[in-house]
C-alpha cells in the first residue's frame, strides 16, 4: 500500500514542478503612451497634440 501512495505522491509532484516550469504566452504590451509635449512647442501650438 504504501508503494502505491507514495508512487501517488511522486505523480502529484511531477505533474505541480511541470505546471510551474512552463512560461505562460506573452501578452500584447498595447500601444505606447504618447509623448508630453515640450515647453517651446507647448508655447508655439498651445495644448493642441496635433502640431508636430
Amino acid at each position: 500500500m504504501s508503494k502505491i501512495v507514495r508512487g501517488a505522491l511522486a505523480a502529484a509532484l511531477l505533474v505541480a514542478v511541470a505546471a510551474c516550469s512552463t512560461t505562460p504566452p506573452a501578452g500584447d504590451p498595447g500601444a505606447a503612451p504618447a509623448r508630453k509635449l515640450d515647453a517651446k512647442t507647448q508655447l508655439e501650438c498651445g495644448s493642441k497634440r496635433g502640431c508636430r
